[in-house]
This record gives C-alpha cells, structure tokens and sequence, in this order.
C-alpha cells in the first residue's frame, strides 16, 4: 500500500506541476520544430537535388564534387546532435547575440537535419521512373521543367514521408537544445523534473512529446497516401 502510494506521490502529483511553464515549453519546442523544419526542408530539398543531379555526371570534376557534397552531408549526419550544438556555440553566439535560448538553437537543428532530410530526397528522385525522365527529355522540357513538373511529382510520397521522419527526428534535437538553454519539454523534463526529482514534470513533458510525435507521424501517414497514386 504504501509503495502503491510512493508511486502514485512519484508520477502522478500533479499539483507539483506548473502548468504555465509546461505551456511555455511546449511552445519553445513546437516553435524550435516548426522553424526548424522550414529551414531543413528548404536547404535539404536544394543539397538533395544537387547531390541527385551530380550523381548523373560524368565529368571527372562533377563527380568529384559529387563526392565532396556527399562526404560533408555524411559528417553532418554521423556527429552526434549534443555535440553539434555545443560545437556551434560561439556560431550562435555570433549571429544572434547569445546561444541560450529557442531561437538559437535553430541553427544546429537545421544543420543536424538538412543533411539527413537531403538524403531522404536524393534516393527519392533516384527511385523515380528512368523512362519517365526521358520521355521529359523527348519533349524538351527544361531543366526546372524536370525537377518540378517532372521529379516532385513522381517522388512527392516519398519526400512527404522523408519530411515526417525528419520532423519525428527532429522532436528528438530539440529535446536535447537544453544543454545550451533552448527551453523546450526536454529542457523542462531535465531541469525541473530529473533535477529536483520531480518525477510528474518529466512524465507530462514525456507524454506531450509523444502526443506531439503521434500527431506528426499521422498527418505525414494521411498526406502520403493522400499523394500516393500508386493505391
């Protein structure tokens, strides 16, 4: 009884919570993802279409270059998101005056997943149809004729879906933004809850991430085969 008691005391005193605070971080969190992934998308899209587009050279200095896009693609994707944003510190600090804070960590949130969202897009364009594209060539359509009328179309599941597991990922980063104050249902879980042994803060703050994961799992779920033509 007593243990029962221990636990419910542990996870479940809500009047250990401060509401206001939990409201204001989940705001930090929504507003660090959502810039956030305006800018991956945007930059992820373009290095994506670039590294597509270079891997069909032929030319010894495309391919070069080719491989020079794609191995910084590559080290921006393997180093860890807690060491890229201590790493862009003094970035942030330069360009924004200070890196505590929601806005900041914009910053390495887009350079920790441009790169892996520009992944999703090369393979996506590489899986559209090599007939489809030649019959474009046929017609003579230009070069943003192909990749907007042409490429978009054809993979737009698959950059939809590359969107949605971007954003999951990145719920994650922002989760971790704390280490330099971003604020955020991370920061909160760590700061006021696992620090204070406040163990209710950091099992709301938990559930409200997942609840914003679910949520963006299933719009990215119903927009990919709303696109699909394919069912």
């Amino acid at each position: 009884m007593t243990s029962k008691h221990s636990f419910v005391d542990t996870f479940f005193n809500f009047s250990q919570v401060n509401w206001e605070n939990m409201r204001q971080s989940t705001w930090d969190t929504l507003y660090m993802e959502f810039i956030s992934m305006i800018f991956t998308v945007i930059f992820g899209f373009i290095i994506g279409l670039m590294l597509f587009l270079l891997s069909r050279q032929s030319g010894t200095v495309l391919k070069a270059v080719y491989a020079i896009f794609s191995i910084v693609s590559n080290i921006f994707r393997s180093i860890p998101f807690i060491v890229l944003i201590v790493l862009f510190i003094p970035a942030m600090s330069a360009i924004f005056g200070s890196f505590i804070g929601a806005i900041p960590a914009v910053l390495p949130l887009t350079v920790s997943a441009s790169p892996l969202y520009a992944r999703m897009v090369e393979v996506a364009f590489r899986e559209v149809d090599e007939g489809v594209l030649e019959a474009a060539n046929a017609m003579g359509a230009s070069g943003l004729q192909k990749v907007f009328q042409v490429l978009v179309p054809e993979s737009l599941p698959a950059l939809i879906s590359g969107m949605s597991i971007t954003a999951v990922s990145m719920i994650g980063y922002t989760a971790m933004a704390c280490v330099v104050g971003g604020g955020g249902l991370g920061g909160l879980a760590i700061q006021e809850g696992f620090s204070r042994n406040n163990y209710t803060v950091t099992m709301v703050a938990t559930v409200i991430i997942l609840i914003i994961v679910f949520i963006l799992q299933f719009i990215g779920d119903l927009l990919v085969k709303k696109v699909d033509k394919r069912k």
